[in-house]
């Protein structure tokens, strides 16, 4: 029986080269509204990215990534995004451009447990 709160996650993306299009899955944002739950993971594949670009700078992307969780944590020091309420940080987060870290489309879903369904979604799709 699927669970009884909504959800919506969106898988972050690597694209190291915007004109091509290709992408590498480096982690997963979900927000549940009535769990009161924002949060992602992310991992950083050094080898796998570079394979995509060999100048990237993972250390630069590692910092952007960093910033989604932050982000997502409500931070102050995470800027002025950071102090929004959960549902308007998480529209941010997801909304589209076009830079080296994407997000896919939103996607909902049904859960009992958003922190587990975080963690299966970023094993599904991220590791």
């Amino acid at each position: 029986m699927p669970g009884k709160y909504l959800f919506e996650y969106a898988i972050i993306r690597v694209v190291p080269r915007v004109e091509r299009e290709e992408f590498l899955n480096v982690g997963v944002v979900v927000y549940c509204k009535d769990l009161k739950f924002l949060r992602s993971l992310h991992t950083v594949n050094r080898q796998r990215l570079a394979a995509l670009c060999d100048k990237l700078d993972c250390d630069e992307i590692e910092k952007h990534l960093q910033s989604f969780e932050r982000i997502c944590r409500g931070e102050t020091q995470a800027g002025p995004i950071a102090a929004l309420d959960m549902a308007s940080r998480f529209r941010w987060l997801t909304a589209t451009r076009s830079t080296v870290v994407q997000t896919s489309k939103v996607h909902p879903g049904l859960c009992d447990d958003a922190e587990k369904m975080l963690q299966k979604l970023y094993q599904q799709f991220v590791l």
